[in-house]
């Protein structure tokens, strides 16, 4: 942003401190009436014609804006992502050990992907690990939503879930 000397156009459309449109004033007055006040003068238009400056605390004005930045930078939600890692043979005991680790994921607003490695011939038997992934997401459709349905890469089969939102609570209610 330009102020001050830096403004190269000889007329500009003048804003003073108030927001109050001053009208169409020569460069040299309107860094007269900027002095006069003791406050900055902004080139906020560079394109109208002609251009559209405005006379105001350019420090005060870059410390809010970095102010407002901070503040949406700290409501800004990172999600990770946790893996939980299945078998195509997996046992009873195993599978809610897996469900339990997912729910803990999901309640603490990480999504979940699921996976299962398919080793040997066993991927001739991708159905069976279909089932596994989609029991699991059926164990935590009170918690999650399928972001993706269960689909193959390579010998491994993936799975993800999202935390369920607000809304999306509100909706099953």
């Amino acid at each position: 942003m330009k102020l001050n000397d830096g403004i190269r156009a000889r007329e500009v459309r003048l804003i003073d401190a108030n927001g109050d449109q001053v009208g169409i004033v020569s460069k040299r007055e309107a860094l007269d009436r900027a002095e006069q006040a003791e406050l900055d003068l902004v080139l906020v238009a560079p394109n109208a014609k002609p251009p559209v400056c405005r006379i105001m605390d350019y420090g005060k004005y870059r410390f809010e804006q970095q102010k407002k930045e901070r503040e949406a930078r700290k409501k800004q939600k990172v999600v990770n992502v946790k893996e939980v890692r299945l078998s195509p043979n997996i046992e009873e005991h195993d599978f809610n050990t897996k469900l339990r680790n997912a729910r803990k994921f999901l309640s603490k607003g990480d999504k979940v992907k699921a996976a299962i490695r398919f080793r040997g011939r066993a991927i001739t038997h991708s159905s069976i690990g279909r089932d596994i992934l989609e029991r699991l997401a059926d164990e935590t459709k009170d918690v999650a939503t399928v972001e993706t349905k269960p689909k193959m890469e390579g010998r491994s089969m993936f799975l993800m879930l999202a935390p369920m939102s607000d809304k999306d609570n509100k909706k099953k209610s």
